[in-house]
């Protein structure tokens, strides 16, 4: 018997199931959830679950409040709203009107997009039966939802049925109901490295959600390789691959769509076995575009491979027929990469054993810890949670800069085109010294902390709402310490000084309690200067000029005046005496000179006298040695 198509993709999906469930029973789907808080009416007030959709924008690392409405026609959202003349659009200065809507009918996806062009800001949908939540995902190919999914911008979730009911009473009864939908705490944010990692696959021809994932790389490229090579995140790619059943392993169907006899599977690109490129031909890429990341990341590049794969995208389509080794190759080599060990990474896709690579992705799919089995693809997985909405550049920037620790985000996400500068509005509540222009407000991806700052190294102590004080050294050079301090005539003063123990002292010159004010004393009027009979007083700021009357100079150290006479007379005299000095100290060197010259020569006179006595020297004739003379 011959499988169909469709009966062999049921067949793969089954495979897989069983891969799932073989390790001790662990597999599981988590269902990503976000925060759901009734704030009014007080009936219903608390904190729910709700499933986050898996298209559209969520606001990760944020949180949005609104109005929840139901509308009275079309309740399960198939038809669009404007038939009805039915608008969400909120007025001015007005809550955002989140849209409650009924399961059923149609795709999750059409109701959200309908209520969306109605003006809605966020889509309830409230389950039909009593089940545990489950993930809103988009539909399968098709040409009509081809043309609204990758419009959807706002974000979606599911609600419990019982939940939906107490909320459709409540409103029924006449009260406001206002809800706050969070997605802070959405993903985990443990320290200042964001690990994810993208399920994809390198098939071009799967429709909608390929063409998707292509353009997605494309965008997201660039911001990847900037945080990775910063240092800030840890990408890992992955690729799902099924198994063939093993009584199907010898047919021709799982020959042509799997490699190492039936373990590694992948469904046909075109869904039709006789035409075009086969199953095998996309899980042999796969594997190519994995060992690609494992040869540069033992280089230390692994960036590397977002080049790889957008490059391959434009340069070997299948649409062109170049999805095949020889395009690839050409790729590869063009990156300055090693074919060579690519090539034994990957192994002999037709032996009849396990391949390392791929059977290390088929373990990966199962869930871990806090992360469900991965049975969706595309599927970005950031800090071990998965992500749900559109696979869009800004969107999943949000959920990657909301698992950073806080205050720890890089640059980039604190962009103006990421998140929203809470710091900006009456500096985020925080304190603030406006004359030194410092802030205690340090914006952040999910809002805003307030903490006392280091300015210039000193560090600023404090709560940091109201209060912030500098302390230690060198606090004098901010803001002055806090201390008095004013500037005139180009003259500066400041009552801050810093000698070990950091104090508010006016400076001379000036009285006061040196924090808020420092008088100037009037030195004059005070009659503490210029109390000579001969001194003429005039104060300044900060200090005073004293002039003498007549030919007289004035000596502040001494407060007197002297007669300009007397201190040239003075001055001749200790030129004088300097004279007299210089003299004395020259003589002095030259007798020691002299004295030294002719103690020397004496010296070697008579040493050369004593040495002669033994030794004829060259210079002189032999002297007569009168020592052995026999005569008396």
């Amino acid at each position: 018997m011959k499988l169909q198509s469709s009966s062999l993709a049921l067949f793969l999906y089954l495979g897989f199931l069983l891969l799932s469930l073989t390790p001790s029973c662990t597999a599981k789907f988590l269902v990503e959830k976000n925060s759901l808080r009734v704030t009014s009416p007080e009936s219903i007030k608390g904190t729910y679950d709700s499933a986050i959709g898996n298209f559209g924008i969520p606001q990760y690392g944020g949180s949005m409040a609104g109005n929840v409405v139901f509308p009275k026609d079309n309740q399960k959202g198939c038809k669009e709203f404007d038939e009805s003349g039915i608008s969400f659009k909120s007025k001015a200065g007005a809550l955002p009107t989140f849209v409650l809507l009924d399961r059923g009918s149609c795709f999750f996806a059409l109701k959200v997009w309908n209520a969306q062009k109605a003006g809605a800001s966020a889509v309830l949908v409230a389950d039909d039966i009593e089940e545990k939540l489950i993930t809103m995902d988009t539909p399968e190919e098709d040409g009509s939802s081809a043309k609204y999914i990758e419009n959807i911008t706002i974000p979606s979730a599911l609600i419990e049925k019982s939940f939906g009911k107490k909320l459709k009473s409540a409103i029924s009864n006449g009260d406001m109901v206002n809800v706050n939908l969070d997605w802070r705490e959405a993903v985990p944010h443990p320290d200042d490295r964001v690990e994810y990692e993208l399920w994809t696959n390198s098939n071009d021809e799967c429709g909608v959600k390929c063409d998707m994932l292509m353009e997605f790389v494309k965008d997201f490229k660039g911001a990847a390789q900037i945080l990775e090579k910063g240092g800030f995140t840890q990408f890992t790619p992955h690729y799902i691959t099924w198994y063939c059943p093993q009584a199907f392993t010898l047919s021709k169907q799982c020959k042509s769509q799997c490699i190492n006899h039936g373990r590694y599977c992948a469904p046909d690109p075109e869904q039709d076995f006789s035409t075009g490129y086969d199953g095998k031909d996309v899980v042999v890429e796969n594997l190519r575009q994995l060992c690609v990341y494992k040869v540069a990341n033992e280089t230390q590049k692994p960036w590397v491979w977002w080049d790889y794969v957008t490059d391959f995208q434009i340069r070997c389509p299948m649409k062109e027929k170049k999805y095949n080794k020889k395009c690839a190759d050409a790729v590869i080599e063009s990156l300055g990469l090693d074919i060579k060990k690519i090539e034994k990474c990957m192994g002999d896709p037709d032996a009849d054993s396990e391949n390392t690579v791929l059977k290390e992705e088929q373990d990966a799919q199962i869930g871990k810890g806090s992360r469900g089995d991965v049975t969706i693809l595309p599927t970005l997985v950031v800090n071990s949670r998965q992500y749900r909405g559109k696979l869009e550049k800004g969107a999943v920037m949000k959920a990657i800069c909301s698992g950073f620790e806080e205050t720890t985000e890089p640059a980039v996400c604190l962009s103006s085109e990421v998140e929203t500068n809470e710091c900006l509005d009456n500096n985020g509540g925080c304190w603030r010294d406006k004359g030194a222009n410092i802030t205690a407000c340090k914006d952040t991806f999910r809002g805003r902390v307030c903490e006392c700052p280091l300015v210039d190294g000193v560090q600023f102590k404090g709560d940091g709402y109201t209060t912030c004080e500098a302390s230690g050294p060198g606090r004098c050079k901010i803001n002055n310490g806090g201390c008095w301090h004013d500037a005139r005539n180009g003259h500066a003063f400041s009552a801050c000084s810093d000698n070990g123990v950091v104090k508010c002292e006016c400076p001379a010159g000036f009285k006061g309690d040196g924090v808020k004010d420092c008088t100037d004393i009037d030195e004059c009027k005070e009659k503490k200067a210029c109390q000579c009979p001969e001194c003429s007083c005039k104060n300044t700021w900060g200090s005073y000029n004293c002039t003498c009357s007549g030919d007289l100079l004035y000596i502040r150290d001494h407060d007197t005046c002297i007669s300009k006479t007397s201190s040239q007379e003075g001055k001749s005299a200790w030129a004088a005496f300097l004279v007299i000095i210089t003299g004395l100290v020259l003589a002095a060197a030259g007798a020691y000179l002299v004295y030294k010259y002719r103690i020397r020569s004496y010296m070697d006179s008579e040493i050369r006298a004593i040495m002669a006595q033994y030794m004829p020297l060259d210079s002189q004739s032999e002297v007569v040695n009168h020592v052995n003379d026999d005569r008396a």
